[in-house]
């Protein structure tokens, strides 16, 4: 069993904290700044997830006023470049108008409606409409009408493209749609101060992948905001991922998270210790860190399950019972080692810190994996990355940030990115995308930006070779949360509630939420 109650606020084992005061390297005092919410725990009704109407509010009050990333400046690099940014039903284009000017238009025409643009495009000399051929200039002024003697009452001063504000942020463009809103830097905060050791413009994107998931974005979003889910979705990273000890703070319209890497999972405290496996195989054959059982491919689809007492059973890649006497298992450790596996990969060993029980002993592990990837980075970039001044828990942890109200960049020398949207208005399918920003070999010359990988609902996320082993962790994500969505129709009392502290960044954002949608975070109704 898993531990619960510890007698403190927070789980059993090493805190980040203690690791902090054991790193080997100085610690920012951004590391150190502790921000924790308020405690307590968030209610929030289940039509938040479905509800049509929901959906409607959602556009109306937030995607219609709020900063949102549209793109990266890289990907529209030339004058006349533009970008088809869709939000919900909503549409814009932003346009490269100058050598360092940006412009966001709506993105309909305002003779019948047509989009004017259905996809990203360069060199454009104006913007013309394939409908009937009205055109604007690149500045939104109103260029040409064909029989323009047919719209008399059209004054060209009226019918110039409606503008969104623009603005960017380490190479990212940013648009919103109301036009009287704060300045991007005001709603940003002081993020910048996390990201100075690696900003983005020393980064480039090396991987995109877009992917169409069966359930509400934020249904999406939120299994991205904690740690909590690990010791049931992903125990492969209980003998190495301090989960349940994640720090969380709040800032302003951002939040953080940080997960200790190099430290085994509390809830592996007082529990019985198996022998680790001396032919384990990373995608293919594990011992599960709190059954004991031995779960070992040995198929596409087919997965052995060796019992404590020797019995062997077989189940498919989703868990379910084939053949055998046990007619239970871990579903996510049946699609780690029997689902769809990355090309070469299958027998990649197991790397595992040493085992240690004490929290000096876990502060070896990160001081000597720490400085493993110093040396790698060293090698690799030069003088180009300073690491002498970079924590072990920098170099090491999992630093997950959420900007409200749709993006989480990950922090310092960790290369993920995620972005999630409304897929149209459907309100139970989205839009989830991954990007990767690793660090730029020579950032006055950085690579081509990636093209976008898309995934159907059904393509499995292998099929995105460019995400290399986050594509196994996604397959895990992936069993939870299309059942979350049909869930909540299925739940009773038509509530989601989310823990105080390991929950937090959820709460945070749903505090955000219901600000920006006007209503009562304590008593929210709205017709389905």
């Amino acid at each position: 069993m898993t531990e619960t109650v510890t007698g403190t606020n927070r789980s059993a084992g090493v805190s980040f904290a203690e690791l902090l005061d054991m790193d080997s390297h100085p610690v920012s005092e951004v590391l150190r700044r502790d921000s924790p919410m308020a405690p307590g725990n968030t209610k929030v009704p289940a039509h938040v997830y479905y509800s049509p109407a929901w959906h409607h509010l959602e556009v109306e009050k937030l995607w219609s006023k709020v900063w949102q990333l549209a793109c990266l400046a890289e990907e529209i690099p030339n004058v006349g470049d533009y970008h088809v940014y869709d939000i919900a039903s909503l549409s814009f284009l932003i346009v490269r108008t100058g050598p360092e000017e940006f412009k966001a238009y709506r993105n309909a025409c305002l003779h019948r409606g047509r989009k004017l643009r259905t996809c990203d495009g360069a060199g454009a000399k104006n913007l013309r409409c394939a409908f009937h051929g009205w055109a604007w200039n690149l500045d939104g002024s109103l260029k040409e009408i064909p029989c323009e003697w047919d719209f008399p009452d059209v004054d060209a001063a009226d019918y110039g493209l409606a503008e969104a504000l623009v603005d960017t942020w380490q190479g990212f463009v940013f648009i919103n749609p109301d036009r009287d809103a704060e300045p991007l830097a005001d709603f940003l905060g002081d993020i910048d101060e996390h990201f100075e050791h690696l900003p983005f413009t020393k980064r480039y994107k090396a991987a995109h992948v877009r992917k169409l998931m069966p359930m509400n974005w934020k249904v999406c979003q939120e299994a991205f905001m904690e740690a909590y889910h690990t010791v049931a979705t992903h125990p492969t990273l209980m003998l190495s991922l301090g989960d349940a000890n994640s720090r969380y703070d709040v800032y302003g319209n951002f939040s953080r998270a940080i997960s200790p890497n190099s430290v085994e999972s509390p809830h592996l405290a007082n529990m019985t210790r198996y022998e680790r496996l001396s032919d384990g195989r990373h995608y293919e054959r594990w011992r599960h860190p709190m059954s004991g059982h031995v779960y070992e491919r040995v198929e596409l689809d087919r997965v052995s399950v060796i019992n404590l007492d020797g019995a062997e059973s077989f189940f498919d890649m989703h868990g379910n019972h084939l053949e055998g006497p046990q007619t239970q298992c871990d579903p996510h450790m049946c699609m780690w080692v029997g689902g769809p596996n990355l090309p070469g990969m299958e027998d990649t060993p197991i790397m595992l810190p040493p085992e240690v029980d004490s929290p000096e002993g876990f502060a070896e592990n990160r001081r000597k994996a720490a400085a493993a990837k110093r040396e790698a980075l060293d090698k690799q970039f030069g003088d180009l990355i300073d690491t002498s001044n970079v924590s072990d828990a920098e170099m090491l942890d999992a630093m997950f940030y959420s900007v409200f109200p749709n993006w989480s960049p990950w922090g310092c020398f960790h290369h993920i990115f995620y972005r999630w949207r409304p897929n149209g208005d459907d309100p139970e399918t989205c839009i989830f995308e991954v990007m990767l920003f690793p660090p730029a070999p020579d950032p006055d010359n950085r690579p081509p930006v990636a093209k976008i990988t898309d995934l159907g609902i059904d393509d499995d996320w292998t099929l995105a070779t460019e995400l290399g082993p986050l594509a196994k962790i996604f397959q895990q994500d992936s069993l939870n949360l299309p059942e979350v969505q049909k869930g909540l129709k299925a739940q009773e009392q038509q509530e989601v509630i989310f823990a105080s502290y390991n929950e937090s960044k959820i709460r945070h954002f749903y505090q955000h939420l219901f600000r920006w949608l006007e209503v009562d975070e304590t008593s929210v109704h709205i017709t389905r």
